[in-house]
């Protein structure tokens, strides 16, 4: 029997597996202590990510309170992701890509008819991912937050407008992380078409989650 590479140096049972296909929504439960692996499968996804405590889910993923604890923009091995009340959520326990967005925000409807035409209006974005899993427990709108997009690649240039190019990642990489707390996590696998994120071509990843 073939060993599962992408299983390779979780310490735990796995305790759910599951393929989210290109495009789709994703919502989980993880409680403290578990760890989260999502996988690129065939590389270049962008994976949009959303962070709320599960006891309490007005205390959410903050963007500014965990660049500023850290005193960087990206996201690597050891970053710790905090909430709006500066608490660890979630820790970057180990990655295979160099680092990760958290600025670059999710695309939307409105966002892809700005920025690429009005025919484009129609297309699937990731706010209404994040919409679409969030109603499922009564989160609405207002709950979305600047969300973390990992794989993808938003160098900020020297000018200091912020790119958006080819991803850093290939098919199997992935990212771990481990819950410090109880969260709900919430996943837009990027619908995104019309600029490098997902070499215009979405494409499912995996996630698994090790006791």
């Amino acid at each position: 029997m073939t060993a599962d590479l992408h299983l390779s140096g979780l310490a735990g049972a796995v305790i759910h597996d599951e393929i989210v296909p290109a495009r789709a929504p994703w919502l989980h439960h993880i409680a403290a202590g578990q760890t989260l692996r999502i996988v690129d499968l065939e590389g270049n996804q962008a994976v949009d990510f959303l962070l709320y405590a599960a006891a309490d889910d007005a205390e959410r993923y903050s963007a500014q309170d965990t660049v500023a604890a850290q005193g960087n923009l990206f996201l690597r091995q050891g970053t710790v992701l905090r909430s709006n009340e500066g608490r660890p959520m979630m820790t970057i326990a180990a990655t295979s890509v160099e680092y990760h967005d958290t600025i670059g925000g999710a695309c939307s409807c409105e966002s892809n008819t700005l920025r690429y035409g009005h025919h484009t209006k129609a297309e699937h974005a990731c706010v209404e991912n994040f919409l679409e899993a969030n109603l499922l427990e009564g989160r609405g709108k207002r709950d979305i937050v600047s969300n973390i997009n990992f794989f993808m690649n938003v160098p900020v240039e020297a000018d200091g407008v912020l790119g958006i190019v080819d991803g850093i990642s290939a098919p199997g990489l992935s990212v771990d992380l481990h819950a410090e707390m109880d969260v709900i996590v919430v996943v837009s696998n990027c619908p995104q078409i019309n600029n490098p994120c997902n070499g215009f071509n979405p494409t499912p990843v995996r996630m698994i989650v090790s006791a």
